[in-house]
C-alpha cells in the first residue's frame, strides 16, 4: 500500500476565490511547488480533497470542476508534480439543487472522500497526511486515520474545537508542511 498526501484545494493548494471555476483564476499558492515536488519524489501520492457546495447551490455544475482539475494538473506538470486523484463533494444540505441538497458522508469534516480515495488508490491511511487550511480539513483527515497539518494562513475563522480537530502539526505553507512530513517519516 502507498502513502498519500491529501490536500484541500481552496485556500491550501490554490488561492481561495469563492465558488471559482474559471481556470484562468486558478493559481497555485506561493511556497507550495517545491514541497509538492519533494513529496512526489519521496513516493507520496498527491490527492486533492475538496468540498464544492457550489454545485448544490446551483452556481456551477460538476463538469466545471473537471476543467479546474485539468488546470491544476497543467500548472503542476511542468514541475514533475502529478496528482493521483481529484475528489470533490458536491453536496450541501441547504443547497437548492435537489439531488445534491443532502447530508452526506463525503463532505468534510466527514472522512468519506478520503476513505473512497484510499480504497481506489490502495492507500495506507495510517501513513498518510491531510493538509488543509481549516479545522474541517483536519477533522476529516483525523477521522480517516491520517496525520494532519493545518496550514495557518488565515483560512480558519471559526476555531471550533473537538476530538478530531487538533492537527498533528501547524505550518505556514505547503513547503514547510512537506519538510515536516519528510522529517517525521524519515528521522
Amino acid at each position: 500500500m502507498d502513502a498519500a498526501i491529501f490536500i484541500d484545494k481552496d485556500g491550501t493548494l490554490i488561492y481561495d476565490i469563492p465558488y471559482n471555476v474559471d481556470p484562468d483564476l486558478v493559481v497555485i499558492r506561493d511556497n507550495s511547488i517545491e514541497g509538492l515536488r519533494m513529496l512526489c519524489e519521496r513516493g507520496f501520492k498527491l490527492i486533492v480533497i475538496t468540498n464544492q457546495c457550489g454545485v448544490a447551490c446551483g452556481y456551477f455544475g460538476e463538469e466545471d470542476l473537471y476543467i479546474v482539475e485539468e488546470k491544476l494538473r497543467s500548472l503542476l506538470e511542468p514541475f514533475s508534480i502529478t496528482l493521483s486523484g481529484f475528489y470533490f463533494c458536491p453536496h450541501y444540505a441547504n443547497g437548492i439543487i435537489h439531488e445534491y441538497a443532502v447530508d452526506c458522508f463525503c463532505r468534510k469534516p466527514m472522512p468519506g472522500m478520503l476513505l473512497h480515495a484510499a480504497e481506489v488508490n490502495d492507500i495506507d491511511l495510517s501513513n498518510s497526511w491531510m493538509i488543509g487550511d481549516i479545522l474541517n480539513d483536519i477533522e476529516a483527515g483525523a477521522r480517516a486515520g491520517c496525520k494532519t497539518i493545518l496550514i495557518n494562513n488565515g483560512g480558519e475563522t471559526e476555531w471550533q474545537t473537538g476530538d478530531f480537530r487538533i492537527p498533528t502539526m501547524i505550518c505556514s505553507n505547503i513547503n514547510e508542511a512537506a519538510d515536516c512530513i519528510l522529517n517525521y517519516h524519515y528521522v
